[in-house]
């Protein structure tokens, strides 16, 4: 047996397809059925499906009076509020490229993706880090779009761009990864093979609205299949959301691995009455911490991997939980195989995760970068650069990455972005960035560093703080004599986080 997953490939896409159109394809049915509510302190912000549909096309509206066309790229630098997915809907559904970014980053980082895209406009909050610029957009003006006539939905092409999200590369370049309409249609293999998502649930999910994990599986999956989203109001703390479940009824929770650690810190007996499940997604969960919830709460954590380029496509579901150790199976409709270098490797030897070429919810390419991305293929497979072994039960155990990307949170972070970075402070002569593990199953980014002496940790941080997103920031500084190098003069990342993890 050769390392290939065997179910056949998923139904193609349906032309002409709009995404937005296909996400609140069941507005028009469902009416005054809660489409999403924000959960505050006091209470709940709520949104019917008519009253997401209408605000959503109404935004489209807005935007194409701006003077935009049909393939106009519109960079979002918005905060975690609902204006995030409406205004990320409102440009699908007006045929525009919405880029929706972390608001974490820098001016800095900003400006240099708005060097690449060149956005025809920029929807900008002012609390979130920006360049002033002529096309910015400003929030006033966006939310007043909500109330417009309802713009027609843009129908095209499936394999037409429709979006575009970044993630870190490991040349330390964030990249931007273009995506098709069609992506959404790939995501209804989560439902079963990961969620278990019916048009009752109350979805909860604990990240920010401005995460791609919460837009995807907190708010346009449910709302796809005629679900309730639940969006923890902005400034919740983790200990605050088991009380959240029980007072919402939430039946779903997803999260990063992060978020449960932080509610096991405070709660040992966890037992919302309607939740028959949790979601993990963002960085590898530990067995460890799998265990402890389900001690906690006599629940199961379905976990799920992925990566921006396509989402997630291996999953343990309740329906069909993971062997211990494994991260779960291919969805069903997912072409999956680990791959050698001659191709497919037999079943039990250890290869990269790939995913054929076929699949629709894989992207397009990364923007204005061809040979970056044909770098990525062997023949008709996509090579994640991650390594795993497929059982004959057809389940994946996870390796790790063969390179040397980092994981804060959920986001992949080049070590060489925050290397490069650093090395402009005063006194470092060389710097090396790794995640070390501190303690079990916690792991933190690292800046191993040489100089003539010891410099100022705190003027390393706020250095950092002023020139890295927050979750690209090193959580340790460490002075060193040397870094190890390999015989061809390359940087061993490697060595540096086991020379400090062996003198724990």
């Amino acid at each position: 047996m050769i390392s290939i997953s065997a179910a056949p490939g998923f139904k193609p896409c349906p032309a002409p397809f709009n995404m937005a159109a296909h996400v609140l394809a069941q507005a028009a049915t469902l009416g005054d059925k809660t489409a999403l509510s924000v959960l505050g302190p006091q209470g709940s912000e709520d949104w019917s499906f008519a009253a997401l549909e209408a605000a959503v096309r109404g935004t489209a509206t807005g935007l194409l009076a701006l003077g935009l066309a049909l393939g106009d790229i519109v960079l979002m630098r918005l905060g975690n509020t609902v204006d995030f997915p409406l205004a990320y809907l409102g440009a699908l559904a007006a045929g525009l490229v919405p880029v929706p970014t972390a608001a974490a980053l820098t001016q800095g980082e900003v400006a240099a993706m708005i060097t690449t895209l060149s956005p025809k406009a920029i929807l900008r909050d002012p609390d979130v880090a920006c360049p002033d610029t002529p096309q910015n957009v400003s929030l006033d003006a966006l939310r007043a779009m909500r109330d417009l006539p309802p713009a027609a939905w843009h129908m095209g092409d499936p394999d037409r761009l429709g979006y575009i999200i970044y993630t870190s590369g490991t040349s330390g370049k964030p990249s931007a990864v273009m995506h098709a309409h069609r992506a959404i249609w790939a995501r209804q293999m989560m439902f079963d093979g990961w969620y278990g998502l019916r048009p009752d649930d109350r979805v909860m999910h604990a990240g920010a609205f401005n995460w791609t994990y919460t837009l995807g599986t907190g708010l346009m999956d449910p709302w796809t299949m005629g679900a309730t989203a639940l969006i923890p109001a902005a400034g919740t703390l983790p200990a605050a959301l088991p009380a959240l479940m029980e007072q919402h009824a939430a039946t779903i929770f997803a999260a990063a691995p992060g978020v449960y650690r932080q509610i096991l810190k405070h709660h040992t007996h966890i037992s919302p009455s309607n939740l028959r499940h949790g979601l993990s997604a963002g960085e590898k969960l530990p067995e460890s911490l799998r265990t402890a919830w389900l001690d906690a709460s006599g629940l199961s954590i379905c976990e799920a991997y992925g990566m921006s380029e396509c989402s997630t496509f291996i999953s343990a579901s309740p329906g069909t939980p993971a062997r211990s150790g494994t991260l779960g199976q291919p969805q069903h409709g997912r072409q999956i195989a680990l791959i050698g270098e001659d191709g497919p490797v037999p079943v039990g030897t250890e290869g990269t995760i790939a995913v054929h070429n076929s699949d629709p919810g894989l992207m397009l390419g990364y923007l204005g970068a061809p040979e970056q991305t044909a770098a990525k293929y062997q023949g008709d497979w996509f090579l994640t650069g991650d390594q795993g072994v497929m059982g004959e039960d057809g389940q994946i155990t996870y390796l790790g990455r063969n390179d040397d990307m980092m994981n804060a949170g959920g986001f992949r972070v080049s070590p060489i972005e925050v290397e490069q970075s650093l090395a402009k402070f005063p006194g470092i002569s060389a710097v090396g960035a790794t995640e070390v593990e501190v303690r079990a199953d916690v792991t933190v980014i690292a800046a191993f560093y040489t100089a003539d002496t010891p410099l100022d940790e705190a003027a390393l941080a706020l250095y950092a703080q002023d020139n890295l997103a927050r979750y690209k920031q090193p959580r340790l500084y460490v002075h060193v004599p040397e870094l190890p190098m390999g015989a061809n003069g390359k940087l061993l990342r490697r060595a540096l986080r086991a020379a400090y993890e062996a003198q724990k």
